[in-house]
């Protein structure tokens, strides 16, 4: 901001104390002006003072500043003093009130300036004969209307230009509202996409590391060395847990932030940070499906060709692939067999994991977590998701997608 513009906003700030000063300046200078003409009339100083001094409120009260200047105007003409000095006091106020005041205050004050030029023009004419009375009265209210309508015109182009500063400040406003609470809305959408994401890959993990831990507590009484590699199952299972959620919360640390030091494993750096690589997709199903087959549950897969598939459903194909896996291992009970088939015709894409265990009687009647986040994930590229019991037993999970809608 400019020196002119802090000065203007000062101004606005401190509006009636301007607007007094100035009204006193132009008080004496008036009165400067009558002393030197010499007059001798004693009520001019009067008239004088109570003429301008109603302009100190003229921004603060525009309309009572107005009607005070045009009555001491009108009563010093109708009293016998036709003209002043002072009376420089009427356009300013017309202007004032066209700037600051309601559209009727200032329409009332122009139509009552031109009446008072008109009963200037008559006072001056008076005791004149009729053609001289009529011709003073066309010509004083002809130059008063162009006086006054040339300071009514200004005021208006004024008034139309603050308007649109206020209107644009408005707006300005508006605008930094509404992006505030789009990064609030922005922000609340990350933390529940966060929130998913952390609840399939500690969902999923923390199951077949039970499973696992359930079976190698069993092997460890009759065979200790069949349960070294259900502990290495375990470790690996941890070490791509810890891989993942360091991937998917390395991106709230800070530009420049140093990560913590920590040991190199399964897409941590030796630095203990998240190494940058891409978010799983429908490739990455052969690896969930033969881990999950590593923790006693036989699974097979079926998948036609998905490598054209954007990155953001592919991604959420394969979560709620592995969301529903982690279901089988919870709830599908011990010789369960389930299967994951990914079909595609022409424009349409099925994902369906099914299981013939027990988890269709095993199933609450209130639906979980799970299965809404699997919704929610679908909704955003337009697909649906359908989950219930087989016919014949076990449970199905299969996720429609048109790949048109969901590009």
């Amino acid at each position: 901001m400019d020196r002119f513009a802090r000065l203007s906003a000062w101004a606005a700030d401190h509006r009636f104390g301007v607007d007094a000063v100035g009204a006193a300046v132009l008080a004496m200078s008036v009165l400067l002006v009558i002393a030197a003409s010499g007059s001798q009339e004693p009520l001019w100083p009067w008239w004088t003072v109570a003429t301008i001094a109603p302009l100190a409120w003229r921004r603060t009260r525009p309309v009572l500043s107005t009607v005070a200047v045009f009555v001491v105007a009108l009563l010093h003409l109708v009293s016998g003093t036709l003209l002043l000095p002072s009376d420089v006091a009427v356009p300013v106020a017309l202007y004032t009130v066209t700037v600051h005041g309601p559209r009727w205050a200032h329409r009332t004050a122009m139509a009552s300036s031109v009446a008072g030029s008109a009963l200037f023009g008559s006072l001056l004419a008076r005791g004149t004969d009729l053609v001289t009375h009529a011709t003073a009265m066309v010509a004083t209210t002809a130059f008063g209307t162009v006086l006054f309508l040339a300071v009514w015109a200004f005021g208006l182009m004024r008034r139309a230009r603050l308007e649109t500063i206020a209107a644009l400040v408005d707006r300005a406003e508006r605008l930094e509202l509404e992006r505030d609470q789009q990064a609030t809305i922005a922000a609340a959408a990350e933390r529940a996409r966060i929130a998913r994401e952390m609840h399939d890959v500690v969902a999923h993990s923390l199951s077949v590391i039970i499973a696992q831990a359930d079976g190698g507590r069993y092997a460890a009484a009759t065979d200790p060395a069949s349960a070294v590699p259900v502990l290495d199952t375990v470790a690996a299972t941890g070490r791509s847990a810890l891989a993942d959620m360091r991937r998917l919360l390395g991106v709230l640390r800070a530009d420049g932030e140093p990560p913590a030091v920590g040991p190199t494993a399964g897409g941590v750096t030796s630095a203990g940070g998240p190494e940058l690589g891409p978010q799983p997709g429908l490739d990455d199903l052969p690896a969930l499906v033969e881990g999950v087959g590593a923790s006693g549950t036989p699974v097979t897969l079926r998948s036609d060709p998905t490598d054209d598939l954007p990155a953001g459903l592919s991604l959420a194909l394969f979560r709620v692939c592995q969301e529903a896996l982690t279901n089988v291992l919870k709830h599908a009970g011990p010789g369960a067999y389930a299967s994951v088939v990914v079909r595609r015709e022409g424009t349409h894409l099925d994902v369906e994991v099914a299981d013939d265990g027990r988890g269709a009687a095993a199933a609450s009647t209130a639906p979980g977590y799970g299965l809404a986040g699997m919704r929610e994930r679908l909704a955003v590229h337009g697909g649906t998701l359908h989950a219930g019991p087989r016919a014949g037993g076990g449970w199905s999970v299969r996720a429609s997608v048109d790949l048109d809608g969901g590009r």
